[in-house]
């Protein structure tokens, strides 16, 4: 399955748990942790709260990234649950892309209206 097979799944999914527990309002780690069953429901793997270590001139940080979910090792999923989407989440998802050399990452704010206009593909090199 390839990266844009996953994020068809994930989209699809992220429109259930939108649907399922009434729009936007809640928290983001309730609609991570719904998100996270409903794709695991679908038979995908799924990492939630993933640390990702970062080195700094060969210094290893102390303050590991976190990301929301990593999904089939391929798909990073950040959920957000705000009211004004800011473009730094797509910058913020790229560069965990580029940290962990991956493709593709979806950016998913449930803090809207209808989440389906709220996914942001962020790609490297895909």
């Amino acid at each position: 399955m390839d990266e844009n097979e996953i994020s068809r799944i994930i989209v699809d999914s992220a429109i259930e748990v939108h649907r399922t527990l009434g729009g936007p309002g809640l928290l983001e780690s309730v609609y991570e942790e719904a998100l996270a069953w409903e794709l695991q429901s679908r038979q995908l793997r799924v990492q939630r709260q993933m640390e990702v270590g970062l080195t700094y001139k060969g210094l290893s940080l102390g303050t590991p990234l976190r990301l929301d979910l990593l999904v089939e090792d391929r798909v990073i999923v950040e959920v957000k649950a705000v009211v004004l989407y800011n473009k730094i989440f797509e910058s913020q998802a790229l560069t965990y892309l580029r940290l962990l050399n991956l493709k593709l990452a979806l950016v998913i704010n449930f803090g809207e209206a209808k989440v389906g206009h709220a996914v942001h593909r962020v790609v490297n090199g895909l």
